[in-house]
């Protein structure tokens, strides 16, 4: 995390240097002003490796993928929050579920400022991949083939959360 930190500000003061500084707020979106701001957490792979189960380890740390309509949470319909796994942060609320069909917990947004996406060429082609914004635990990806108001889907894998029903 450490090294991210140290390229961000190094690339920021090149581009500065260089006159550049509006291209900043393109490539930094996430230090945009009025946005929440998630405090990083890091944990070592052997503390990881103590406090999840091996499918958990799997799913949030080595951005596994659990097989379709295995978990518990893709039928869960009552109020309340889904958070992840890994730092218990709240990622969606249940009012952004909805059944895709696909066998898997899906969203139509997350929370703002709570999930960090990413492009992920893992199948070749590209995907867009999301995170948890404070332990960086892989969640799923995200589809443009949900419904309205956002048209999209976020796809998550069930072990990668926890749910907390309201009351």
């Amino acid at each position: 995390m450490k090294n991210t930190i140290n390229r961000r500000h190094f690339i920021l003061r090149a581009i500065s240097f260089t006159g550049g500084l509006m291209v900043a707020p393109h490539i930094f979106a996430s230090r945009r002003k009025g946005e929440t701001v998630i405090e990083k957490m890091t944990r070592t792979e052997a503390e990881w490796r103590e406090m999840l189960t091996p499918e958990q380890y799997y799913i949030l740390r080595e951005a596994g993928t659990e097989r379709s309509h295995s978990s518990p949470l893709n039928e869960e319909h009552r109020q309340g929050t889904f958070s992840c796994a890994g730092c218990e942060l709240e990622l969606f609320t249940s009012e952004m579920k909805f059944d895709s069909g696909t066998g898997w917990p899906s969203f139509t947004t997350a929370i703002e400022g709570h999930a960090e996406t990413k492009t992920d060429f893992k199948l070749v082609y590209p995907r867009k991949e999301y995170h948890c914004a404070r332990c960086g635990g892989h969640q799923g990806h995200v589809f443009k083939d949900g419904p309205e108001p956002t048209g999209q889907r976020w796809c998550n894998n069930g072990v990668a959360l926890t749910f907390s029903p309201v009351g």
